[in-house]
């Protein structure tokens, strides 16, 4: 393991926007172990005041509807109007060896080499519908840096859109269309979080099929109640192939943000965006607290073993094992 650099070093190489102590920040946040724990505590209370000055926007899309594609067009377009971009990725990863299956760097292989952007990706893990575990921790290191605008993307699987859209200023749904019957796969859920809904490959022989989903989903979205923000959210088609929409998708990201700021929105949805996260940060602690307890470690094999033979009822356990922690 390489050596860890002071608190000074972390901050002042994160401010001076040099990006590989910007990486070795966020590794250092990622960590597990405690006097890591510790550490990063500190770079981060000492680089919050330079923090929130960030558009945040999160994208999320089912596995296939080219997510990195999207990703990859719409940073070369940011980066092209001069603008500074932070990719982070959760990549899918085993739940048994913690490995990753695909590396965003290779799937964004031109934008990788961007001087403008900056791309970090991240193995899901364990954690909670596939948002690393400590995604906010490296929004906050990110913006830091000085980079103006953060994209979060979701594995799409899971709750993993509802703790991004926790995290976010700007929601992007990405669908496809000719898939079958697309209002069959509408969630309600999601298609309500979604600040705009973006069809994808949309060109060629698809074209038309992206159009008729158009009419669909605005349909669909015209049958739920007006959100808090009372913006309409937009639905919009795309090709990162011909390179079409990319800029009207941006275009509706910067209305958004107008429109938010104008009407007190989007102050507010930072600060429900704190709340949740210290939630989330006690959640996150406690079930910590609660694997690592000494009781619960020597419990948890043979509890396990005992509720998947049915040798135990699941709820009994979890009181035994929550009396242990408590006692």
């Amino acid at each position: 393991m390489r050596p860890r650099l002071s608190v000074p070093t972390y901050v002042e190489g994160i401010l001076a926007k040099d990006r590989v102590v910007l990486s070795r920040a966020i590794t250092l946040i990622e960590s597990r172990l405690a006097s890591d724990r510790t550490l990063a505590q500190e770079v981060l209370e000492q680089v919050l005041p330079h923090t929130g000055h960030s558009l945040r926007v999160g994208i999320t899309g089912v596995p296939g509807v080219g997510k990195s594609t999207f990703i990859e067009s719409l940073g070369q377009y940011l980066t092209s109007q001069g603008t500074t971009l932070a990719v982070l990725t959760v990549d899918p990863s085993s739940q048994r060896s913690g490995g990753s299956i695909l590396g965003d760097k290779t799937r964004m292989e031109t934008l990788s080499h961007n001087p403008l952007a900056y791309i970090r990706p991240s193995a899901a893990g364990s954690s909670l519908g596939g948002v690393a575990h400590r995604t906010r921790e490296a929004m906050l290191l990110c913006e830091a840096a000085g980079f103006e605008v953060l994209l979060i993307e979701t594995v799409g699987v899971g709750q993993s859109e509802t703790l991004v859209r926790g995290m976010t200023d700007f929601f992007l749904l990405l669908m496809l269309a000719g898939a079958g019957d697309e209002l069959q796969g509408i969630k309600k859920g999601i298609m309500e979080m979604a600040d705009a809904v973006v069809i994808t490959k949309a060109d060629g022989l698809n074209r038309q099929s992206a159009n008729r989903a158009v009419m669909e989903y605005q349909n669909a979205l015209h049958l739920f109640p007006a959100s808090e923000s009372n913006w309409i959210t937009p639905v919009i088609t795309c090709s990162a192939l011909e390179n079409s929409g990319i800029d009207e998708v941006w275009k509706q990201v910067k209305h958004y943000q107008k429109a938010t700021e104008a009407n007190g929105f989007f102050a507010l949805n930072r600060q429900y965006q704190n709340l949740d996260w210290m939630q989330s940060y006690i959640r996150q602690e406690l079930e910590e607290r609660f694997r690592n307890h000494p009781d619960i470690h020597q419990q948890w094999n043979i509890t396990q073993k005992a509720v998947q033979a049915g040798q135990e009822l699941p709820l009994r356990a979890a009181r035994r094992l929550l009396s242990l922690f408590f006692k």
